[in-house]
């Protein structure tokens, strides 16, 4: 079976999960889900798995290729438990790494910001999945194939990493004691996608939390500071392809800007933020994570219907084309991306208020015009 058809048979386990946290959400009195915001994260995990099918051919490619000719040990064998268990655990080592960088470089965290952008935190955030990690995040698990770990077993271990991290995205499971400290839990991971000084790039495991507190990254949720959530730049759009794209375009018109070859290649392996010693940055107040508004336009009740409808048609194209994507050409998988893409484009068309909505009408307003 192909990864692609796990994911498509995983997602009604996905729905249903997510049904059930927004039920228990309402029970309890703290919902945390809104309808934009849930279909715009779930509109990029559409575009992601679709870009994936695309571009496996590369990074399994790669993958492959270094398998061939540089693996030191090709006899390991898929048949073996210990071969499994340790190239599970290699795996979360390196993607540890990879989910750091993804912090503290740009080029990383250009394809990773996708998967901070959402102001809530649940079980559609799990979901909210960049299309552009094809670009470098491959580079982290070469060490993999230079070892020998077989290819299935290399792809099968990712899978088991990528929907183990599903059910943390959660604000309705609690603290979880022992647990919290062995491996990466809701707790946890709320911390991580929070932009609370305390809580800024923190708690990077994918499985294991050990890691982070192995090298220093470990930071425990406190009852004083409840997390906020998003980006400090915050994306303010439900457009997945303004998501997918915008802090690219930032980067390279700061590569424009700034003076000197090594400074322009710097731009994209420093911090998002850095700048080149002696030029002038802008000032920016004291964040107050608690002071932040929401992206929040006003959604009409005959808009959030249709929204719902264009969106659940798209999940199907979607869910038809990854079943068949190995029996698809290129040309027909991008012809899907497209015809998907400019569906997901009108969603969140749909779900960005009207612009007779967003005029200011107020007397304040009326007497500057």
């Amino acid at each position: 079976m192909q990864p692609a058809q796990i994911i498509v048979l995983a997602a009604p386990l996905f729905v249903a999960l997510i049904a059930l946290e927004f039920w228990l959400g309402l029970r309890r009195g703290r919902n945390t889900y809104r309808l934009n915001d849930a279909l715009s994260s779930l509109s990029l995990g559409l575009m992601s798995q679709l870009v994936g099918g695309l571009t496996k051919l590369f990074t399994l490619g790669v993958y492959l290729w270094v398998y061939e000719h540089w693996a030191w040990f090709p006899q390991l064998s898929a048949a073996s438990v210990w071969v499994w268990f340790s190239s599970l655990l290699l795996y979360d080592f390196l993607y540890y790494w990879h989910h750091r960088f993804g912090h503290t470089s740009a080029l990383f965290w250009a394809a990773h910001a996708v998967h901070h952008q959402s102001e809530d935190y649940n079980l559609s955030t799990a979901l909210r999945q960049t299309s552009s990690g094809w670009v470098a995040g491959w580079i982290f698990y070469l060490p993999m194939a230079v070892i020998g770990i077989p290819p299935l077993v290399f792809v099968s271990v990712g899978l088991i990493d990528l929907l183990y991290q599903y059910w943390v995205h959660t604000q309705q499971i609690g603290r979880l004691g022992w647990f919290d400290r062995w491996f990466c839990s809701p707790s946890n991971h709320r911390v991580h996608h929070a932009v609370n000084d305390a809580y800024l790039d923190r708690n990077y495991g994918g499985i294991f939390i050990f890691w982070d507190r192995l090298f220093g990254s470990f930071q425990e949720e406190l009852d004083a500071q409840p997390c906020v959530y998003g980006t400090r730049d915050a994306l303010r759009s439900w457009n997945p392809w303004v998501a997918n794209w915008h802090v690219y375009g930032q980067l390279l018109r700061k590569t424009a800007s700034v003076p000197g070859l090594i400074n322009k290649l710097r731009v994209w392996w420093e911090p998002a933020h850095w700048q080149p010693a002696g030029q002038k940055s802008r000032a920016h107040p004291p964040f107050d994570p608690y002071a932040q508004q929401r992206f929040d336009p006003p959604l009409p009740p005959q808009r959030a219907w249709l929204a719902v409808l264009l969106f659940l048609l798209m999940l199907t194209v979607t869910m038809v084309v990854l079943w068949n994507s190995h029996l698809l050409s290129v040309w027909q998988q991008l012809a899907s991306l497209a015809l998907v893409g400019l569906g997901l484009w009108a969603v969140a068309w749909l779900c960005s208020a009207p612009i007779s909505d967003r005029i200011d009408h107020s007397p304040a307003a009326q007497r500057k015009c």
